[in-house]
């Protein structure tokens, strides 16, 4: 179940992870996965709000330039740091969230269909290895989820929730529509890309909400963009356990 950004090397440069200056941007209090009882508190961290220092800055540019484009906007955090812990916890969630919705029950299910439904999971969640070369973005500080908030505070539409497992979450869905609506989410959707990736993140390639920029994903995207060259990742998987030992 390799991704082909996992094949990409790293070599962390071991920067901090720091906390993120919430009142610089929108945020959703309290977070939402913490609302499910996702367990931080198992790997020492108190919330999501945390990034690598470069991250950070590179964050602030990007509010920097979507404010003077649009004043009184902000870039809205939705999620940031996810310890490997927290990863499981939601991979586990969102599985049992989709039996759900299909009206299947756990123990009645094959293991075709237990196998199929962890891969539509597994085209959005990141697989939570604790294996050092193959580490979820979240779990690097290097990836966070985002989205907007207009001058009155209104999140932007952009025509599907965070965390979708549906066509819909893909960046370009909305491309070569003709309704005026979903024309809108599009144009909403590259509004965000544009700064995030103005500031130089990269965009996951799946989800419209989902950038990086220093991780494994982000040396992948930039190595097809940029054929001359061969990054590799500088930010592996953070603990803050293993830090403080």
């Amino acid at each position: 179940m390799i991704k082909p950004y996992q094949k990409t090397p790293i070599q962390d440069c071991h920067q901090p992870l720091v906390k993120i200056p919430l009142e610089k941007f929108a945020v959703e209090s309290p977070h939402p996965y913490q609302k499910l009882g996702a367990p931080y508190h198992l790997s020492g961290v108190d919330s999501p709000y945390y990034l690598r220092q470069e991250v950070i800055e590179r964050l602030i540019a990007a509010q920097t330039q979507l404010q003077s484009r649009y004043p009184g906007w902000n870039i809205l955090i939705f999620d940031a740091y996810r310890p490997v812990e927290v990863q499981q916890f939601m991979v586990d969630y969102t599985f049992a969230e989709t039996l759900k919705t299909r009206q299947l029950k756990p123990d009645l299910i094959t293991s075709e269909q237990r196998q199929a439904i962890l891969e539509e999971v597994y085209q959005f969640w990141a697989l939570p290895s604790l294996d050092p070369a193959t580490p979820p973005p979240h779990s690097t500080g290097a990836a966070i989820d985002v989205t907007l908030v207009n001058h009155t505070e209104k999140i932007i539409d952009m025509g599907s929730p965070i965390d979708e497992i549906s066509p819909r979450s893909y960046p370009n869905h909305f491309a070569k529509s003709d309704h005026p609506d979903e024309h809108k989410y599009h144009q909403n959707r590259q509004i965000l890309a544009d700064i995030m990736i103005s500031a130089g993140f990269q965009q996951h390639q799946n989800e419209w909400w989902h950038f990086s920029y220093g991780d494994q994903m982000w040396a992948w995207l930039t190595n097809q963009q940029e054929t001359g060259n061969k990054y590799i990742a500088k930010y592996g998987r953070f603990s803050f356990v293993s830090s403080r030992s």
